[in-house]
């Protein structure tokens, strides 16, 4: 027991410093420095511009469930002098003044079309609605599994709980400071999804005593799998 405490000591300590400490990455393909504008429920026919007067730049629009991103990169604003914020939809238009952004590799923004409004960074009630979302959707798949694998002692249910809320809230609070166009973010879930394995693992072992230890790690292989698939699917549907 008091080994098993260690190892989980150190998954522990592994998993903070993996949150608390910022890599710095190097790579060749890497999308340019950009200004991400979110727009939740953005009309079909909203347009946003940068520039004045007749020489401005338009952004790039994608859309996923419930918001919008519409992005400049650095080489669209090489030829905008003033940094102002031109906004149509059709039946309005208004315009944002806007301080130079590129200080930094990914500007995030989130603008409020009924007030006017633009504010630097996502929106908290925004985070706080994902993130919560992601959890109650793999909390939901892996007990599935859970209760597949027969467990229905309280006392595995209540291990099962705080573990996962642990686990899985980590990692989305990890993914919610990806940017929403990040790339390569499937590969970071990947390799959370690794340190929550690991994690589970050896807290499940340790915790969860209804069954033999051989069918508690096959539950826990089988259901970060199947959450790696589903946390694959919400990262292309819902935005993060």
């Amino acid at each position: 027991m008091a080994k098993q405490k260690k190892l989980l000591l150190i998954v522990v300590l592994t998993i903070f410093l993996s949150v608390v400490i910022t890599p710095v990455c190097y790579g060749n393909s890497a999308e340019p420095p950009s200004i991400i504008i979110i727009v939740f429920n953005a009309p079909s026919d909203l347009e946003i511009g940068m520039g004045s007067g007749d020489t401005y730049t338009i952004a790039r629009r994608i859309d996923k469930t419930m918001e919008s991103y519409f992005t400049f990169y650095l080489h669209d604003l090489s030829t905008v002098n003033d940094y102002i914020l031109k906004v149509n939809t059709g039946d309005r238009a208004f315009e944002i003044a806007f301080d130079k952004p590129i200080t930094s590799y990914n500007n995030i923004y989130t603008l409020n079309l009924k007030s006017q409004m633009l504010k630097p960074g996502k929106s908290l009630l925004r985070s706080i609605l994902l993130v919560s979302t992601r959890v109650i959707l793999t909390l939901i798949t892996e007990a599935i599994i859970f209760w597949i694998f027969g467990y229905r002692q309280k006392r595995s249910w209540i291990a099962f709980l705080i573990i996962n809320l642990i686990s899985q809230g980590t990692l989305n609070i990890m993914l919610n400071g990806a940017t929403p166009l990040g790339g390569y973010l499937i590969f970071g879930l990947i390799l959370y999804e690794i340190l929550v394995y690991i994690f589970e693992t050896i807290t499940f072992l340790g915790f969860v005593k209804e069954h033999r230890r051989w069918r508690t790690a096959l539950y826990v292989l089988i259901a970060n799998f199947l959450s790696l698939i589903v946390g694959g699917y919400i990262i292309t549907t819902l935005p993060i």
